[in-house]
């Protein structure tokens, strides 16, 4: 699945099921802009996760209210709440693929 854009408007409804991962960036932050071809992999690697790129300059309002203090802030959402977050102003794909492995066995296994 490729990467969907969230603006304020969709962003409840983008989080509110499923397992949604979250990648608040601006144009500004390099890391930001470095790490977007590997949210793509990310998207396309694991079809039970949906990814979305929200832009924190488009976004003020509700970037305050997910209390993101520094990009890049990666947010995992399960069902609409958050389980886990990374922010890192350094952040790197292989620093990002371990926490989300990590975040990922952290959460309860789906019933079947």
């Amino acid at each position: 699945m490729a990467v969907m854009d969230a603006t304020k408007e969709n962003f409840d409804e983008l989080v509110g099921s499923g397992l949604v991962l979250v990648d608040v960036w601006a144009e500004s932050c390099r890391p930001c802009v470095a790490l977007a071809p590997h949210m793509e992999s990310i998207a396309s690697d694991n079809p039970d996760l949906t990814v979305i790129k929200l832009d924190a300059s488009k976004a003020r309002r509700l970037v305050m209210s997910l209390q993101v203090r520094g990009l890049p802030t990666i947010l995992l959402f399960s069902d609409g709440q958050e389980v886990d977050r990374i922010s890192d102003p350094n952040l790197n794909a292989d620093q990002l693929d371990a926490w989300l492995a990590s975040a990922l066995e952290k959460l309860p296994a789906k019933e079947a």
